[in-house]
């Protein structure tokens, strides 16, 4: 009986305080439930991973020589983001909106309290939205890799994480003018991948090109990732990742549409894949692995925003279109444009983050969607497309100006680029003091 009571007791305490939790939150704020809180971190967990799956991807899609320096810069995103959008971010995000333009109050989550249910909720929806801001900041990461100064990247990552990203994301999700007319980004096509990947155009193009990626005659020349393995690990662990991201983006673990979401999340990304492998494969005979990665890729950031307000079936047709739109991209920018990104980040992220916005326009359906909200293809007009390409061009012309200004400033003050010799040795050296794989002669002397 004593040893009944033993094995019995934590499973009645812990019935108990969920039970007190619940009558507690309650009387205070209905909506919140412990499991709400549950799937909510649980989530934020999960996209706190894809950080680790996007320091694999630029790995391994970059030189052995930049490893170490690539992996700090993933590192300081998150660590130096979290304290910034603590103070400062979350509140001009989610604070009480000022015109629909900006938020003004929730600064230190002076609103969190651990008095009652609801301020205990505040705690886990700010680590789910800070997760989701350090993915925005460190999507620029790839496009700059190989060439920029570490302290400079450091300004950067506090800039975006503090004010750009907050603003726009305000506009959207935190109750500002764009949410208002009835723009939909239900996990962030636009507010978190198109910030990103805008953010790292300005960068890339005001950096300018690796040393030897251009030729003479202007031909673009391949500078080959040192390690696809990692990269390939590195896309695995965001595709896991962004079934928290999107699905998790219900905050609730009540809501019985998260399954139906994670569907759609995954049907994307597959077609990404397979449309972007058969489309490079076309174009230059061979199925490029680094191509079909950056398609899952992109099906899963143009999915991400209408991933609650289409169909299955209309999530397959999303990822087909976004895996060939991706190649298309890449190329555009590395051949006719002559902007050097490494990994692809503006065609992923910039570039399908936008068609993936503007796609629930075409798309959406009111029996997901919700009532009387219908994309052009199911009878919907013209409006809720002319509303996504309003938000999409808007915010594009927000981050471009801004960053434009921000990566500027730093250039004629601290500097954005490492010396020829710095960046012919690799970065891990001079800027870190210290080999990603000591021991290996892995970079030039000349």
């Amino acid at each position: 009986m004593k040893r009944f009571v033993k094995l019995m007791l934590p499973a009645v305490l812990l019935a108990s305080s969920t039970v007190l939790f619940a009558e507690e939150t309650a009387a205070s704020a209905p909506a919140i439930q412990p499991i709400n809180v549950v799937w909510t971190l649980v989530a934020a967990f999960l996209v706190f991973f894809m950080q680790a799956g996007f320091a694999m991807v630029e790995v391994g899609f970059t030189r052995a020589k930049n490893a170490g320096n690539i992996l700090m810069k993933n590192l300081m995103d998150f660590s130096v983001g979290s304290i910034v959008f603590f103070i400062l971010g979350f509140g001009l995000m989610f604070g009480e909106s000022i015109a629909g333009f900006i938020g003004g109050s929730k600064f230190f989550l002076s609103h969190a309290g651990t008095a009652d249910g609801s301020g205990l909720w505040e705690y886990a929806f700010w680590l789910f939205q800070c997760v989701f801001a350090a993915t925005a900041a460190t999507i620029v990461s790839g496009a700059m890799a190989e060439r920029t100064k570490f302290v400079s990247y450091l300004v950067y990552s506090i800039i975006i994480s503090a004010i750009i990203y907050p603003v726009s994301g305000h506009w959207i999700w935190g109750g500002g003018w764009l949410a208002g007319l009835g723009f939909i980004d239900f996990a962030g096509s636009t507010v978190v991948h198109s910030v990103g990947g805008w953010a790292a155009m300005v960068g890339a193009i005001i950096l300018g090109p690796r040393l030897g990626k251009y030729g003479p005659d202007g031909k673009p020349k391949a500078i080959p990732g040192h390690n696809i393995p990692l990269a390939a690990l590195g896309v695995f662990i965001l595709w896991f990742g962004w079934f928290g991201f999107n699905a998790g983006s219900t905050t609730s673990g009540e809501n019985l549409s998260i399954g139906f979401i994670a569907v759609n999340t995954n049907l994307a990304a597959a077609a990404g894949s397979i449309t972007a492998m058969f489309t490079i494969w076309i174009k230059s005979g061979k199925p490029d692995v680094s191509m079909s990665l950056n398609g899952a890729l992109a099906g899963l950031v143009a999915i991400t925003a209408g991933c609650a307000a289409v169909s299955p079936v209309s999530a397959i047709i999303i990822g087909l279109i976004a895996g060939v739109v991706v190649v298309l991209a890449v190329e555009l920018f590395d051949f006719v444009l002559k902007i050097d990104d490494p990994v692809g980040a503006i065609s992923v992220h910039g570039v399908c983050g936008a068609l993936g916005t503007l796609l629930v326009g075409l798309f959406a359906e009111a029996k997901y969607a919700g009532e009387g909200i219908n994309g052009l293809f199911f009878g919907g007009g013209l409006k809720l497309l002319g509303i996504q390409a309003l938000g999409v061009v808007l915010v594009f012309l927000w981050v471009v100006v801004t960053m434009l200004i921000v990566f500027t400033i730093i250039k004629h003050t601290v500097g954005l680029r490492v010396t020829r010799e710095e960046e012919l040795k690799g970065l891990d050296i001079d800027e870190h003091g210290m080999e990603a794989y000591s021991g290996f002669q892995i970079f030039k002397t000349q």
